[in-house]
């Protein structure tokens, strides 16, 4: 069997253009560097006009939740692909370098940020003085908060020990932690809340992290079969995970905004605004994931799908980015 090449950069010589290469790298980080000014400064733009006061530090908490969120797409992804990767016969053995322990740093500082605001009654501390450590453990918030700073420390050792799969059960506990948070004991039905926030949060880690990581053993196994099929049954799990994030995401907005005021409250809220922003961003990766499967089943070059799967996967940074925000911000329903 001839082994699948990859198309050639530019038409005619078939080597890589410099400039093209150049460009798209600029185009990336530029990307990148939107995708993490948008906690920054999405809130005041997002409340401009709704009479909603911004907290303090609402910036701030998102970056540090967006990274948090972040975090866990990256090692969950790659240890569900590495499963995906291992069921297909004759694949070949090398990996690209994991990323989870970096990731897991991460998380751990984000988390310890976020635990540092939960200490000071959710305000930004002005200095160590303010941070009441012993705090966390009288509060439900708090307990939380240390959860999820245990967990990712736990994972960052996992990550870094000689059996990295065991990272999955404090990844696990960080979700289960984040979910509870999302739903204090006095929203209405807040178990059910959890619940969805909990399968969102799961997917979306999955399909984000999963996505990244598929693209990069792609191009380790430049020019091998099992990359297109590798490809292929990432994109029948995904069209799944897509599927329960539409329907945990439809749930848990309809629990937020009841549907006699989505209208009125998709425009004069903040956080209905942004969830707006959102569901257009996720209907963009929507396409970009159809273009993507269409090109792989159809194309005669398989490895033609890389590119609509490269900015499928910078979209749903930036989807990261917007749901960090949306965590931070006033829930417009009152309880």
């Amino acid at each position: 069997m001839t082994p699948i090449q990859p198309p050639p950069r530019t038409a005619g010589t078939g080597r890589r253009s410099p400039s093209s290469g150049t460009g798209r790298t600029a185009a990336v980080l530029v990307l990148v560097v939107l995708a993490a000014l948008i906690p920054l400064l999405g809130p005041s733009p997002a409340l401009h006009g709704t009479g909603e006061a911004e907290a303090p530090g609402t910036g701030g908490i998102a970056l540090l939740r967006t990274v948090l969120f972040a975090a866990l797409s990256v090692p969950l992804g790659e240890l569900f692909v590495n499963r995906l990767a291992r069921s297909l016969p004759g694949a070949p053995p090398e990996r690209p370098r994991a990323w989870a322990p970096y990731a897991a740093a991460a998380g751990f500082f984000a988390a310890l940020g976020l635990a540092s605001v939960v200490a000071t009654g959710n305000l930004v501390p002005g200095g160590v003085a303010d941070i009441d450590v012993g705090g966390l453990y009288a509060s439900r918030d708090g307990k939380l908060a240390l959860l999820e700073v245990n967990g990712f420390l736990a994972a960052w050792l996992c990550a870094g020990s000689r059996r990295p799969g065991l990272q999955v059960w404090p990844l696990a506990a960080v979700v289960v932690a984040e979910a509870l948070r999302a739903h204090p004991a006095t929203e209405y039905s807040p178990l059910l809340g959890s619940g969805l926030t909990l399968v969102h949060l799961t997917c979306a880690s999955l399909w984000a992290g999963g996505l990244l990581y598929a693209l990069r053993i792609l191009r380790r196994w430049r020019g091998a079969g099992a990359g297109p099929a590798l490809l292929g049954l990432y994109a029948r799990v995904a069209a799944v995970l897509l599927a329960a994030l539409t329907a945990t995401g439809v749930g848990s907005s309809l629990r937020r905004m009841p549907p006699g005021t989505i209208a009125e409250q998709l425009t004069d809220t903040a956080y209905g605004r942004v969830l707006l922003a959102k569901v257009l961003l996720v209907v963009a990766v929507a396409v970009l994931a159809l273009w993507a499967r269409i090109r792989l089943g159809r194309a005669s070059d398989p490895l033609s799908a890389y590119s609509p799967a490269r900015a499928e996967v910078v979209a749903l940074g930036v989807v990261v980015a917007v749901s960090g925000l949306l965590t931070a911000l006033p829930v417009p329903i009152r309880w």
